[in-house]
């Protein structure tokens, strides 16, 4: 979708009242929930179907969003060649941070430990505790790399719109894009009609959008009233050592990257952080996908890169899960007195590298991963997961929050890259000015 900067107008607007902006009303149903879940548990949970089905209503416009963003985005290129090297850039941008993030995490457990002293031994673990960490290492065997490969192929054109399937949707966009670019002027009518579809769609997202605080209100709700605020005492220092950490990753690293490709970290935080508010809210970065693409190509980047980058990040660039992957292995190795040698620490990130690709899109996939991680490394035995699975959905939202932050700063690095970025766009966006879609709807952007 289309963006413009907004000239001043003649006469002054009258600024929205704080309690209309949306960060507002979703960091209040936050708060709500938080306190209904704690001092009336049993209700809390009971509004677990307020989060489910938000994140239902925003997974069902994923697929055409996907779909117009990438498909009139590459059909609008007139060179081919560039398609594959914005994926390729976006690949090596990927793997290089990726690989930084388990780095990161794996020196951190190093240092700090905070496994150790607890001399957990195996034999003692909840019985039901270590049969669910069992099932999560099912699941992560079945998420083996070569059948999530296959899996990206649907099974007919339409099957990818019908599952939902972040990956087959690209898929089939990039192809149908490209074939459009191939048939030149024949296919002009159809890229009009998609880039006219284009706007209703976007208006969809902006109406689904104000049933945020509802949705981050029950699924906040049910998080304190299912598992309590509570249960975070006995491991509060690994919950902890992962925000940290994740926070250190985030302005520290990111922060570098964004400074060197001339925008500051922070800026980025503010032009996003009603995105950021609903990730924390329902636990899922999905549910901040639709609008992260519409900002992310407000604030200059093309949309042929925007429809490219975004998508697969979400697969792909998984910077929080991948700390919580080695800070998690190392805590569970150190809370049952395993030492792990340098070699099979190299051997864990390795695997915890694929891993991370072959669990993506699944649910609970930062769970998964780190069962399918803990499988190859048989010094760590995966019933230690039961340690850490009541402290898992706490640490969820850094695990998204992170992943969501690394997936708009790589859109951004991606797009320097390639020479589509609008740098004075971009500038404006992150300074706070006025952003406009194409029927003139103003984006909330940073105050």
């Amino acid at each position: 979708m289309a963006a413009h900067l907004e000239p001043a107008p003649a006469t002054p607007v009258r600024p929205k009242k704080f309690y209309q902006n949306l960060y507002v009303q979703v960091l209040v149903a936050i708060a709500l929930g938080i306190a209904l879940g704690h001092f009336w548990p049993d209700k809390g949970a009971a509004l677990k179907p307020l989060g489910d089905g938000f994140i239902k209503l925003v997974r069902m416009i994923i697929a055409p969003v996907i779909f117009l963003t990438v498909t009139t985005g590459i059909a609008g290129m007139s060179d081919m060649k560039k398609v594959g090297r914005v994926a390729g850039k976006a690949m090596i941008y990927f793997l290089c941070f990726s690989t930084l993030a388990l780095i990161v995490g794996l020196i951190v457990a190093n240092v700090v430990q905070p496994g150790a002293g607890l001399h957990i031994d195996p034999s003692t673990i909840n019985a039901n505790d270590a049969k669910e960490a069992q099932a999560y290492a099912v699941k992560a065997h079945n998420a083996s790399i070569v059948t999530f490969l296959l899996n990206i192929i649907p099974d007919t054109l339409a099957g990818a719109f019908v599952s939902g399937d972040i990956l087959q949707v690209l898929f089939i966009s990039v192809l149908f894009g490209l074939s459009l670019a191939l048939i030149g002027e024949r296919g002009e009518p159809v890229l009009a009609f998609l880039q006219s579809l284009t706007a209703p769609i976007f208006k969809l997202v902006s109406i689904l959008m104000k049933a945020a605080p509802l949705g981050a209100f029950g699924a906040m709700a049910f998080t304190i009233g299912r598992y309590g605020i509570g249960s975070l005492a006995n491991l509060a220092l690994l919950v902890a050592l992962f925000y940290l950490t994740a926070a250190i990753f985030v302005l520290v690293v990111l922060g570098a990257v964004a400074r060197y490709n001339g925008f500051s970290i922070l800026a980025l935080i503010r032009y996003i952080k009603e995105e950021i508010l609903l990730v924390i809210g329902t636990s899922s970065s999905e549910a901040a996908l639709p609008a992260l693409m519409e900002k992310m190509e407000a604030a200059g980047c093309k949309r042929s890169v925007v429809g490219l980058v975004i998508p697969t990040g979400y697969s792909f660039n998984l910077d929080g899960t991948n700390i919580y992957m080695t800070l998690a292995a190392l805590f569970i190795a150190q809370a049952m007195d395993i030492h792990l040698p340098l070699t099979e620490q190299v051997l864990l990130l390795g695997v915890a590298m694929i891993s991370s690709k072959g669990a993506a899109g699944i649910t609970g996939a930062g769970f998964i991963t780190l069962a399918a991680t803990l499988m190859v490394v048989p010094s760590v035995p995966v019933a230690g997961m039961a340690l850490i699975l009541g402290i898992d959905r706490f640490m969820s939202e850094c695990r998204a929050i992170t992943n969501f932050i690394g997936n708009a700063v790589a859109t951004i690095v991606v797009a320097r890259w390639e020479g589509e970025l609008d740098t004075n766009r971009l500038q404006a966006a992150l300074s706070g000015a006025t952003v406009t879609s194409e029927d003139g709807e103003p984006l909330p952007l940073a105050v």
